[in-house]
């Protein structure tokens, strides 16, 4: 079942102990102290039928007089003990409230963090499997359902816990035979609960799976807003959209159902708890086996576990909710990354990078993208990859970036294999641009700047720069706010051509040794990426470089340059000697020229 769940939160019972600790004792005694009142009750009418009965003519005597009578001062500490008694319930109440609920919000605030945290170490397949609305309704939705569970559900619980046997206790000392009658309902409420249990456990996993499904479209409608009103499909997506609601809502009611039928069942069993006192009660009153305030204390603990057992139902649906929301959860906290960090240390200033008969196939789709890829590039000099879409040059730079591991073969920075090396430190050292541009929604310098770890007084500085070598700093002057211009969320102020440009500037302020730009001009016109890489020059003199691209013209000042096709390595060369080949870069060149001059 989805409740055994419910064990691997354990481990942040045990973090906050003390605390937890403090909240049972205040709950153990608010609830002795609730338990009394009705005890003081009891003794309250009990010495009042006394002062009436040996009293003659007390109908006729005023407040005042009767206030007099030597027994009125035992009466008015039985009194005064009913308000002590309710005030330290409510205190101890309070207490309760705010350790407790307390803690179940420091708990949300940790799950959170450790998902999050933990979503960030998951490789790129991960990613690829699981869709962003899945990801975050587990770390909304279902990590509140189980702060439920672990604030009022939890408080609920122990109170239970405690106030059944105290107040069975109190029942047994007043009158055994009266207490059997009043709590001859409850074996009836055990095996409801039982029954009502398996069929919130089974409806609570599809309504949490479904309320993912209706996250994700929500959350794809919105960031693909432009695509959807491009071809005019506002209705047909909203029609959809009201489809998986409308699932959502018939099955949701059908739990709803069962809440409805479960809280009138308490009641009722409670009410015949009530009616059974009343009768047996009276019954034993008029035989003289037991007092009247003994039926206005059964009445009164009757009353007294009316809302913790007829909230039982209430707590049993958000355990269950809780252990189904957690089982979700688990199932991704519990998954481990395929790349996993190494401990060595390397620097790309000073190493060669050695793909050595490199294979990958990926997993997602089954299609194998790489074949016996061998090359060496040394430091400070610039390569270059060109080819056709789809021939292998990006996932080059997914398995140089360490997105994935090679199927078989290596890649090796100097004499040190990239799964040993320690990522964070090896990333760090590359500015990187990748084919899918994203930009978050912030200012143009953030964006630039999100590479820089440490502020410092030359950040301004820093981003022009930046977007000087990525010739877009103009463009930026121009927009209504400068540099501090909101770019909207992925960037959907902003041309692709700006995007890429802006992405192009933010690889290279935090100085990196190696600079990987993947196909991340294909949005700007020849000129301007001329222009781009003509800036880049003086920058990356002393640097490692890999240009990713499918254009040729921008490609005679690179040292060495790949031609791909289907995965494989078919030319290596410089720009002339490749030309000399007449082979398949020949022919691509001279596409490309007969297709600028078309356009010109």
């Amino acid at each position: 079942m989805a409740v055994m769940q419910l064990a691997s939160l354990n481990k942040y019972f045990w973090k906050y102990k003390y605390r937890l600790l403090i909240g049972i004792t205040s709950i153990f005694l608010s609830t002795l102290f609730l338990v009394e009142i009705p005890n003081d009750v009891g003794k309250t009418v009990d010495f009042a039928f006394h002062i009436i009965h040996s009293t003659p003519n007390i109908h006729s005597l005023g407040w005042i007089e009767i206030l007099q009578l030597p027994d009125s001062r035992i009466l008015f500490w039985n009194i005064a003990n009913i308000f002590k008694h309710t005030l330290l319930q409510g205190f101890f109440l309070f207490i309760t409230r705010q350790t407790i609920i307390v803690t179940s919000r420091k708990i949300e605030y940790d799950i959170k963090n450790e998902m999050y945290a933990h979503y960030q170490k998951l490789d790129a397949h991960f990613f690829k499997m699981n869709n962003t609305g899945d990801l975050m309704s587990r770390i909304t939705e279902d990590v509140n359902r189980v702060r439920d569970y672990l604030g009022p559900s939890f408080m609920y619980l122990v109170n239970i816990a405690f106030l059944m046997p105290m107040v069975m206790y109190k029942m047994y000392s007043l009158n055994t035979t009266l207490m059997m009658y009043v709590l001859l309902p409850f074996p009836i409420l055990s095996l409801s609960v039982f029954y009502v249990n398996n069929l919130i456990d089974k409806r609570s996993e599809v309504i949490q799976s479904k309320l993912s499904d209706l996250t994700t479209m929500a959350q794809e409608t919105f960031s693909g807003i432009r695509v959807i009103k491009s071809f005019v499909r506002e209705d047909n997506i909203t029609a959809i959209f009201e489809k998986d609601c409308e699932e959502y809502k018939n099955k949701s009611l059908r739990l709803s159902r069962i809440d409805a039928l479960w809280f009138p069942l308490i009641t009722l069993l409670i009410g015949i708890s009530n009616v059974l006192t009343l009768y047996i009660g009276g019954k034993l009153y008029m035989k003289g086996e037991i007092s009247y305030g003994v039926i206005i204390k059964f009445m009164m603990f009757v009353n007294v576990v009316t809302f913790p057992v007829s909230s039982l139902g209430w707590v049993t649906s958000m355990i269950i909710r809780a252990g189904t929301s957690l089982k979700r959860i688990n199932a991704f906290m519990n998954t481990t990354p395929s790349i996993v960090t190494g401990h060595q240390s390397v620097e790309l200033s000073k190493d060669s990078i050695h793909f050595d008969q490199v294979n990958f196939t990926y997993p997602e789709t089954g299609i194998h993208a790489l074949k016996n890829i061998s090359f060496s590039i040394p430091p400070s000099q610039k390569w270059a990859i060109v080819g056709r879409t789809g021939c292998g040059k990006s996932t080059l730079a997914e398995l140089l970036f360490r997105r994935y591991d090679p199927d078989n073969g290596s890649i090796r920075i100097g004499h040190t294999n990239l799964q040993e090396v320690d990522i964070e430190n090896y990333r760090s050292q590359i500015g990187y641009t990748p084919q899918e541009v994203f930009l978050f929604s912030d200012t143009v310098a953030n964006n630039i700047l999100f590479g820089v770890k440490e502020e410092t007084s030359s950040q301004a500085d820093i981003v022009i720069a930046a977007a000087k070598m990525a010739s877009i700093h103009d463009e930026i002057e121009a927009l209504p706010n400068g540099y501090q211009t909101m770019v909207g969320e992925r960037g959907i102020t902003l041309s692709g051509g700006q995007k890429q440009r802006i992405s192009i500037a933010r690889a290279l302020t935090h100085q990196p040794t190696l600079v990987v730009l993947d196909d991340c001009l294909s949005a700007v016109d020849t000129q301007t990426e001329n222009y781009i890489l003509n800036q880049l020059d003086t920058f990356l003199e002393h640097k490692t470089a890999l240009v990713i691209t499918h254009r040729i013209f921008s490609l005679e000042r690179f040292d060495q340059i790949l031609v791909m096709e289907d995965g494989e390595i078919i030319e290596a060369g410089t720009h002339q000697s490749l030309l000399h080949l007449n082979g398949k870069y020949q022919e691509m060149y001279t596409q490309q020229q007969k297709e600028s001059a078309q356009n010109a």
